[in-house]
């Protein structure tokens, strides 16, 4: 089954279009890296995909259900890690993830959190409360939580922003690992060389529309 189809999205904020009629389609084990330049629409399209925003007219199927006829069936098949933290600052970071994973009617035992913690570099802070975390460390929870959600797609803004250089070799690590499972990656970025050792697919948001390119251009300027 598919497990991500985009049909001729189009979004409008009030009279400035950002998307124009973007298709995209992706396969279990398909990773697809978005790239553009800043105001592309690309923040925009991730959460039109990830049901946090309508578009203006277009379809999108998750794991063959339609994300307006059957939103809530679509959102638990899918992980989306964003700009923003999603955190409750004076939850600790256990606290969070079991939070987290409650909305998506799973109960993790504190073993199984601890692992995935351990795997992300953040185990020594499984107590500490959520906002005395830095950037980094938010992001890496957040990535901890997906590990633990395994979904059919993954939906991943600016993955490697606030992570040092071995965080960014761990964020791939684990992208490799949920493509190896079969879940489906959708990320953008503007780091075209660490985004390039996990792609299977490429495309620039450029505008107003996409177009797909080979991954081998990603060394080269696209825009």
């Amino acid at each position: 089954m598919v497990s991500l189809l985009g049909y001729q999205i189009s979004h409008t904020y009030r009279y400035h279009k950002v998307l124009k009629d973007v298709s995209l389609t992706l396969n279990p084990g398909d990773c697809y890296v978005l790239f553009g330049p800043n105001g592309a629409g690309k923040t925009t399209l991730m959460k039109i995909l990830a049901t946090l925003l309508k578009p203006t007219s277009g379809t999108i199927e998750i794991m063959g259900k339609d994300t307006q006829q059957s939103r809530e069936e679509a959102r638990r098949y899918l992980f989306f890690i964003g700009h923003g933290t999603f955190l409750y600052d004076d939850l600790t970071v256990t606290e969070n993830i079991e939070f987290t994973m409650g909305l998506r009617g799973e109960t993790p035992s504190f073993s199984m959190i601890r692992d995935v913690l351990d795997r992300v570099g953040i185990g020594p802070f499984a107590l500490q409360k959520s906002r005395y975390l830095s950037a980094g460390m938010q992001r890496r929870l957040a990535l901890a939580k997906a590990l633990l959600a395994n979904p059919n797609l993954l939906l991943l803004d600016e993955p490697y922003v606030s992570l040092d250089e071995k965080g960014m070799e761990m964020m791939n690590d684990c992208i490799r690992e949920f493509l190896k499972k079969g879940t489906a990656v959708l990320m953008s970025s503007h780091d075209r060389a660490k985004a390039a050792e996990v792609a299977s697919h490429a495309g620039i948001l450029h505008n107003k529309t996409l177009r797909e390119i080979p991954v081998k251009e990603l060394g080269y300027a696209l825009f």
